[in-house]
C-alpha cells in the first residue's frame, strides 16, 4: 500500500502557489483494508475515504470506462492491482496528472511539469473526450493561469462540441464551472476559449449571439477582466458577461443555468439601466429616484454599490465615476428624509408623501 499526493496540490506546489487542499491516491489497498486502518468511507460512486486524523480525502487508485453519453456515463474499477500510472492516465490535463510520493519523488508520466513551465494546457489522452465537463474546465484553467490551450487539445474540444457532447452538460455543472471561471484572474480567457471551440454557442447561446465576429470583443474582455482586477464579486462579473444581451435572453439564460438570485437580479438591473448609468447621462430627480427604487437601494444599499461597479467597468472608467458620486449622494439625501414625521403628518398618503419628500431632497441636491 502506497499513498501519493495527486492533482492540483502537486501542480500548485510546482507553480509556487499556496496549496489549499491535498488529494491523495492510495495504490495497493482494498476498501476493507482502508476501513481496518480507520479510514471512513464517503461517497457512493467510487471508493473515497477520509483519513482518521486529518480528514483529508484518500481515493483508491481507479480506472474509468465510458458507458453512456454525458459526464455521468462512466463505470469505475478500483482494486489493489490498479497502478498509479493507470490512475493518472484517466485525468484531464497533463498539469493535473502528476503525483508526489511520500519520499518526495515526483511522478510525471505525461510531461505535466514541462507543460507548466511552457504555460500550456494539454490533454492527457484521447479519453479526454469522454467527459464534456472537461471543456469547461480547460477554459476555466485558462482563465486562472493565463495558459494557452495546446492546438491538439483545442481541436479535440471542437470535435467534442460537434459530436454533441456539450449538449449533455446539465445546468448545475455549467453554472459551477462558469461561476468559478468568472472568479479567476482573467475570466475573459474562459469566454474566448469556449467561443473558439464552439462551446459558448451550446452552453451560453444568449451570450454567443451578442458577438458579430468570431473573436470575443476587446471591450467585453476589458470590462470583465477589469472587474476581476478590482476584486469585484461574482454578481458584478456575471452581469458584465451578459450585459450585451436583451433582457429576455439574459433572463432565459439565468433560468436555464439556475443562476443565483443576486446574479440574476443585478444582471437585469444592469441591462435595464445601462444607458442611465453612462458617464454622460444626465438624470433628473424623478428618474434618479426611480432608479434607486428599482434597485431597492434603500433596503439593499449593497445592491446599488454592485450596480455602480458594473457601470464603472462597462464604461471602462478610470478615477472618479460621475454616476457613482451622483447616485450615492442622491441615495443619502433620500434616506435623510424623516419618514416617521411624514407618516404622522400625512397618515392617509404615507408612500406618496415620502416619495415626494425624497424627490424634493434629490432635486435640491441637483441644483
Amino acid at each position: 500500500m502506497k499513498t501519493y499526493v495527486v492533482g492540483g496540490a502537486v501542480r500548485d506546489e510546482l507553480l509556487g502557489l499556496a496549496v489549499q487542499d491535498r488529494d491523495y491516491v492510495v495504490v495497493g489497498a482494498s476498501p476493507e483494508e482502508m476501513a481496518r486502518l480507520g479510514f471512513r468511507p464517503v461517497g457512493s460512486d467510487f471508493p473515497v475515504f477520509l483519513h482518521p486524523e486529518t480528514h483529508e480525502e484518500h481515493a483508491l487508485a481507479r480506472t474509468e470506462r465510458k458507458t453512456a453519453p454525458g459526464y455521468k456515463g462512466f463505470t469505475f474499477h478500483a482494486a489493489p492491482d490498479v497502478t498509479l500510472e493507470e490512475d493518472l492516465k484517466r485525468r484531464d490535463l497533463t498539469i493535473n496528472a502528476m503525483a508526489r510520493a511520500e519520499d518526495g519523488t515526483l511522478v510525471d508520466p505525461h510531461g505535466g511539469e514541462a507543460d507548466l513551465r511552457a504555460g500550456v494546457l494539454r490533454h492527457v489522452s484521447e479519453s479526454f473526450v469522454e467527459d464534456p465537463v472537461r471543456i469547461l474546465r480547460v477554459a476555466r484553467f485558462a482563465a486562472r493561469f493565463a495558459f494557452a490551450v495546446a492546438p491538439e487539445t483545442l481541436a479535440l474540444m471542437r470535435r467534442m462540441v460537434e459530436a454533441g457532447e456539450a449538449d449533455a452538460l446539465v445546468p448545475e455543472r455549467v453554472w459551477q464551472e462558469l461561476s468559478r471561471g468568472l472568479m479567476e484572474r482573467e475570466p475573459s480567457r474562459m469566454v474566448a476559449i469556449l467561443r473558439e471551440c464552439g462551446a459558448l454557442a451550446r452552453v451560453l447561446p444568449e451570450v454567443d449571439a451578442t458577438y458579430e465576429r468570431p473573436e470575443v470583443p476587446e471591450r467585453l474582455a476589458a470590462r470583465i477582466d477589469r472587474a476581476a482586477a478590482r476584486g469585484y464579486a461574482l454578481p458584478v462579473r456575471y452581469a458584465l458577461l451578459v450585459i450585451d444581451a436583451e433582457a429576455a435572453a439574459a433572463e432565459a439564460l439565468a433560468a436555464r443555468v439556475n443562476a443565483p438570485t443576486d446574479c440574476r437580479t443585478l444582471a437585469q438591473l444592469a441591462i435595464r439601466f445601462r444607458s442611465l448609468l453612462a458617464p454622460s447621462a444626465a438624470l433628473d430627480a424623478d428618474t434618479t429616484l426611480g432608479l434607486l427604487e428599482q434597485a431597492d437601494a434603500f433596503r439593499r444599499p449593497e445592491r446599488l454599490e454592485r450596480l455602480l461597479e458594473v457601470a464603472e467597468c462597462d464604461a471602462l472608467a478610470e478615477g472618479d465615476f460621475p454616476p457613482r458620486r451622483a447616485l450615492l449622494c442622491a441615495a443619502q439625501a433620500a434616506r435623510s428624509v424623516d419618514a416617521g414625521a411624514i407618516a404622522r403628518a400625512h397618515p392617509d398618503e404615507v408612500p406618496d408623501a415620502i416619495r415626494r419628500a425624497r424627490l424634493v431632497a434629490i432635486a435640491a441636491l441637483q441644483k
